[in-house]
Order: structure tokens, then C-alpha cells, then sequence
């Protein structure tokens, strides 16, 4: 049997050659040099007369506790299949099965299909295990397996065992600094045999590369299965289809390297492999948080040039961030183009809700504005305080036609909800340092009995009262000090006014 590319390096780790799915030729008449120890595991076999009679007993070797984590669900380990109990159960079929198998005078499936009446299940599954040693004929355990799924005789612990022994083939790979190729050519040889490699198999396999820092073979490993298209996608939760670029991509994410996950993505799909499509949306979930990342440094950074412990940012670099930004918005648009062309229309919420999430983070709030009704016509109701949060930013830029249209929602909304849209409003003002606005949004709520909170309040007169200084204009302050006394909102006031040219000093109680 022809073996496939990178098979030879197989030999190294002490295995055969993994097939290609074709018969392999049985050219030896004799048995292989260790086909006199036909003992299997010392486990498995216990104190049994019958197995320490045998000469130069082969052992297992032991799992290591921490290969545990390789498998994502139940961990699978051979020790779970191979037990003490065994003993009484293996008859002289077993081993006469073992030595025909390792003479390797006739087809796997000829010697099988003879004594088909004398294995039972359990000792299939030993038979499995003992060709999976290092040392012996890997072929066979694929060639047995083989056998076993056309004869149907392939139950749930038959599949986890086999499932487990070709996890540890592949760590040996991995850990052998072997060829891409090579762990991708043992996944062929899974899917040959009738032992599909779904999405957790993919996923066992970047894990690895991942823990054992090969990150850059990992991301080499992605790019194989993609080319060689060997992928089975699975739905996750969502209904999305899981595959190896997104479980990649946020591995990357879990690590806060962000921006390598959108710029893995971006280059695979545009080195014309195929990704699937909710990789596109974990990119865009990068997106975001790179985003986020940026506007908590920069708010970092106001904060410790107001206090004085940094000079205050330049222009020049004020354009640096805003130039980052608008890079990261462009992926993010790209990728969502991306989706909407290969996605479903169940999915077309989301990415409207992933953009307005960047858009919200880059405080862009028109574009944000236009995501929420976006998310609306596609039938995605949006959450009222992240609604509020646009509000505000477009508050802050004073984009009056964006406020007076997400203002609509509140004529129908209750006192509570209603109060919490105008604060958020107030605060928009008043951080774009529009106080005229921000004294109209408060004597506006104070007529519909809605009391802003006092912070609010002195954020509104102190940033008046700075105006003062600079217009002259006295009138809305004294307006809005009115309202508050009227509602009880502060007690009663002395505002005073110097004319320097007149040295005058104008009083007035309120």
C-alpha cells in the first residue's frame, strides 16, 4: 500500500506509515520481530498465568496526566478502555487473531472476516489497542477499525477509543517538531477509515500547537486544512459553523492579541482560502475589543494630563490614534461585507450589532445611529441603555438631527426609562462642552418633573458660569438657577456681577 506525502517521517516516532486508504501490500510471509510478544498490557492482563507465560511482554505507556487536556469534552485516555477486569475475557481467538495479523501473510479484513465468530467486542477493541503501541504495525489498528465500521460493529466506546488513540498518534507528531503536513495527513487517513475528524478534532489539534507555543504552525496547520478542504464544520450554539480559522482567531482573542486575530482572518480570506463565516464575526468581536483597549488608554491618558503626571497629547499624535481607529473601522467594515456576501439572513443582526459596538467604541455616533435602525429593519431589537449610549455621543458632537431622532422612542416610554434617556443626553452635552444645549436638556426635564441627578446639576451651572467670563451673557444662567430653587433642587442664591469699567457690582437674591 502506497503511503501518502510526509508518511515517511512516521517512522521515525517508531509507527508504520499511515495509509492512504487503499490496502497495503502484505509482501512478508513471517512475522514481524516482535510478533513473539503477543502480551498486551500488564493492566490490562493483571496476574493472569495465561499472559505472564508469554515471552517479552509489551507495555503501554502511560498516558501523561496532562495530555488530559487535549481532548475538549471527556477526556479520553487508552487506560480507560484497557482494565483489569480484561483478563477473563480475552480467549485463544484474541491471540491467534494477534499473530495472524502480525505475520502479515493475508488481507486484515481476510483474517478478521474468519474469525469474526470468535472475537467479542471487547477483544476487537484490545486488538485496537495493542497495534496502537509504538513499535507495532499502526496499520493495522486502522485496518481493524476499518473492517469493524463496514461490518457496523462500531459502538460509542469502540469510536473514543479509537478517537483516543489517533489523538495520541497526533500529539507524538506535534511534539516531534514533524511537518504541518504530516498531522494533516493523519487527519486524511481518520477520514479514510470512516473515523471523521469533525470541528473538535481541528480544535485538539491548534490547542496544541497553541499550549506548546508553535503558534506560527498553528496558524501554518489552519491554512493546510483549509487548502485541502478536509474541514467538516459543525453549528455551534448560535447556529454559526464552527471551524479551525475562528477557534484560531480567538485563541488569539483569549490571549489579547486582538489585532493578530483580525489580521489572520483578513489574510486567510484574502489569500484566497475559504474561512467560514463566523470566524468573520469572532474578528469582528476583536474588533471591538481592540477598540475598547484604545479609548480606556486614551481615557487613562486625559486623566493623567489634567492631573499633570504627562504633558498633554499633541496633534500629532491625536492623528496616530484616530488614523488606528479608522484602520480598525475599515476591517471591521470589510468583514462585515465579507458575512452579509457568505452568511445567512439569521446572521445579519449580528453583524450590524457587532458594528455598532465598533462604532460606539471609536465614538463615531452617525455611524452608530445608522447600525440601530440597521439592527431594527432586519428585525434585531436593540437594548434601550445602548441606545442611550448613542444618544449621548451624538449629544457630545451635536448631531442634531441624529438626537432628534433617537428621541422618538421616549414620548411612549415611562417616567423611569424617560429620565434615563435625558440624563444620558445631558451628559452628552455637557462632555462636547455645548452647556447652552445642556441648559435647555435640564430645564426641559425639570418641566417634565424629571430631576437630573446633582452632579448633573453642577456640571451645567459650573461650565455656564465659565461662559459668563467669556460672553457676558448672564441670562440662562440665571434662568436655569431659577428652575433649580423653584424645585427645590438648591437653596437660595446670591449671583452677583462686577462691570469693571464702572467698578459696579450688581446683586441679585434668587
Amino acid at each position: 500500500m502506497a503511503s501518502g506525502p510526509g508518511t515517511a517521517s512516521f517512522s521515525e516516532l517508531g509507527f508504520s506509515p499511515f495509509p492512504a486508504f487503499a490496502h497495503r501490500p502484505r509482501s512478508r510471509a513471517s512475522p514481524s520481530a516482535n510478533s513473539g510478544s503477543i502480551c498486551v498490557v500488564s493492566c490490562c492482563l493483571g496476574k493472569s498465568n495465561k499472559i505472564l507465560k508469554q515471552q517479552n511482554p509489551i507495555f503501554f505507556p502511560a498516558t501523561p496526566r496532562k495530555n488530559r487536556e487535549f481532548m475538549s469534552h471527556r477526556p479520553l485516555e487508552l487506560e480507560q478502555f484497557v482494565t483489569s477486569d480484561d483478563e477473563d475475557e480475552m480467549g485463544d481467538g484474541f491471540f491467534e487473531a494477534i499473530e495472524e495479523l502480525e505475520r502479515m501473510a493475508r488481507e486484515p479484513s481476510d483474517i478478521l472476516e474468519e474469525m469474526n465468530d470468535r472475537l467479542s467486542a471487547r477483544e476487537l477493541q484490545l486488538v485496537l489497542v495493542y497495534f496502537s503501541q509504538e513499535g507495532r504495525d499502526s496499520w493495522c489498528a486502522l485496518e481493524v477499525f476499518e473492517w469493524l465500521k463496514k461490518e457496523n460493529r462500531v459502538d460509542k466506546e469502540t469510536m473514543e477509543l479509537m478517537v483516543a488513540i489517533m489523538c495520541g498518534w497526533m500529539r507524538k507528531l506535534i511534539e516531534g517538531e514533524h511537518e504541518v503536513n504530516d498531522v494533516a495527513d493523519l487527519l486524511v487517513d481518520m477520514d479514510c477509515v470512516g473515523l471523521k475528524p469533525g470541528f473538535s478534532m481541528f480544535e485538539k489539534v491548534i490547542s496544541l500547537y497553541w499550549e506548546m507555543e508553535k503558534k506560527e504552525k498553528a496558524v501554518s496547520f489552519v491554512k493546510e486544512v483549509l487548502r485541502r478542504g478536509t474541514m467538516n464544520s459543525e453549528d455551534n450554539d448560535e447556529g454559526h459553523k464552527g471551524g479551525p480559522t475562528g477557534y484560531l482567531a480567538w485563541k488569539m482573542m483569549v490571549d489579547g492579541k486582538y489585532r493578530d486575530a483580525v489580521k489572520l482572518v483578513i489574510e486567510i480570506r484574502e489569500s484566497g482560502l475559504k474561512p467560514e463565516v463566523y470566524s468573520y464575526l469572532i474578528a469582528m468581536t476583536a474588533i471591538v475589543k481592540e477598540l475598547n483597549e484604545v479609548a480606556k488608554a486614551l481615557r487613562k491618558l486625559k486623566g493623567f494630563a489634567k492631573s499633570g503626571l504627562v504633558a498633554n497629547i499633541d496633534a500629532e499624535n491625536v492623528g496616530l490614534v484616530e488614523q488606528y481607529q479608522s484602520d480598525l473601522l475599515s476591517d471591521g467594515v470589510c468583514l462585515s461585507k465579507w458575512v452579509l456576501e457568505e452568511g445567512t439572513p439569521s446572521i445579519h443582526g449580528v453583524v450590524h450589532e457587532r458594528l455598532l459596538a465598533m462604532y460606539v467604541c471609536a465614538g463615531r455616533g452617525l455611524e452608530a445611529e445608522r447600525q440601530l435602525w440597521q439592527m431594527k429593519f432586519v428585525g434585531k431589537e436593540t437594548d434601550g441603555d445602548l441606545r442611550d449610549i448613542v444618544l449621548a455621543i451624538c449629544a457630545s458632537q451635536n448631531e442634531v438631527g441624529a438626537i432628534r431622532r433617537l428621541l422618538t422612542r421616549s414620548e411612549v416610554a415611562s417616567s423611569a426609562q424617560k429620565r434615563k434617556t435625558f440624563s444620558w443626553l445631558l451628559r452628552g452635552f455637557i462632555k462636547g462642552g455645548h452647556f447652552d444645549d445642556a441648559a435647555d436638556t435640564l430645564i426641559k426635564m425639570l418641566d417634565m418633573d424629571l430631576y437630573p441627578d446633582y452632579l448633573d446639576r453642577l456640571a451645567v451651572l459650573h461650565g455656564l458660569r465659565n461662559g459668563i467670563q467669556q460672553s457676558g451673557e448672564v441670562g440662562l444662567y440665571l434662568n436655569v438657577c431659577k428652575r433649580l430653587a423653584d424645585a427645590h433642587l438648591i437653596g437660595p442664591c446670591l449671583v452677583y456681577l462686577h462691570i469693571k469699567k464702572h467698578n459696579l457690582w450688581i446683586m441679585r437674591m434668587l
